[in-house]
């Protein structure tokens, strides 16, 4: 596999070329989960959108999108070549901007912030955002768990707190107490500080289940909501919901500093445990101090 860059990204898989235009496809259609609304935002009709994926899933002999409800998603195939994509995208871009990828909720609350310092923010997930690390593509790495740098005993440095909250589907019967989660079906958000719950509910004796793997709490909310009897827990900071967890799954927001050649990169850490901390807990996460 290798990746060229004329002007505009290319992939090559087993001699086969893959252009920009096919991930400018998987990066809409990830968003919008609708292949009419991803064919709009690109300025194409829907029928040079599909054909488009269906000569991509011939190309790699493997579906790369599947119907859900009146929707289209990405299948893990799919999910896996964008996130290629993305990841050499931000190998390739050489620029004095200070490199930053995460997780969802780690990078969502440093978008939010305004600084002094120019920033290109990847959003994905912990894991995916750590194998970039390790390639020394970023120059921060931010965590949403900092269970990476734990088993790995990588220093991090907290920036923020925040916890987890119950969200449930409408019409769910109420939740009042801990032994009412008994036997619920919850929806599981891979690599996020939901970890922390499942522990939590083990410590108590609680049998639960887990019906759906997802890839960002945002997806979880989505199929929670549209959903009947479905359960999940997502951070405080972004969702409203039940938080008799909260003491049980609080947890640091945090970064880790990967590039040491680059001056910014340390003021602007600073910068965010210290002018920062009013910023962050106008978003809804709690500060250091």
């Amino acid at each position: 596999m290798k990746f060229e860059s004329k002007g505009l990204i290319s992939l090559e898989i087993n001699g086969e070329i893959y252009d920009y235009k096919l991930y400018q496809s998987l990066d809409s259609l990830s968003k919008t989960k609708s292949q009419r609304k991803s064919a709009k935002e690109l300025n194409i009709s829907h029928t040079v959108f599909n054909r488009r994926l269906l000569k991509a899933e011939s190309k790699l002999g493997v579906k790369i999108t599947e119907k859900v409800g009146n929707g289209t998603v990405l299948t893990e195939a799919g999910l896996n070549l964008l996130e290629e994509f993305r990841k050499y995208l931000i190998q390739i871009e050489k620029t004095s901007n200070i490199n930053i990828a995460g997780g969802h909720i780690s990078t969502g609350l440093l978008e939010s912030i305004d600084s002094p310092f120019n920033l290109n923010i990847y959003s994905s997930s912990d894991e995916d955002a750590f194998e970039l690390a390790k390639r020394g593509a970023v120059d921060i790495l931010t965590l949403d768990d900092p269970l990476i740098a734990y088993e790995r005993d990588i220093n991090f440095m907290p920036i923020a707190y925040d916890y987890l909250v119950l969200i449930s589907s409408p019409n769910s019967k109420n939740v009042e107490s801990i032994s009412d989660l008994e036997g619920l079906d919850f929806v599981n958000v891979k690599g996020s500080a939901q970890r922390l719950a499942w522990n939590s509910l083990k410590h108590y004796d609680i049998e639960y289940n887990l019906k759906y793997d997802v890839n960002s709490q945002f997806d979880a909310f989505k199929l929670v909501r549209n959903s009947k009897n479905l359960h999940t827990f997502l951070n405080a900071s972004y969702f409203k919901g039940n938080d008799l967890l909260k003491y049980d799954t609080q947890h640091v927001i945090s970064v880790v500093k990967v590039n040491d050649e680059k001056e910014d990169v340390d003021e602007y850490i600073r910068f965010l445990i210290n002018e920062g901390q009013d910023s962050i807990e106008k978003q809804g996460f709690s500060p250091m101090g």
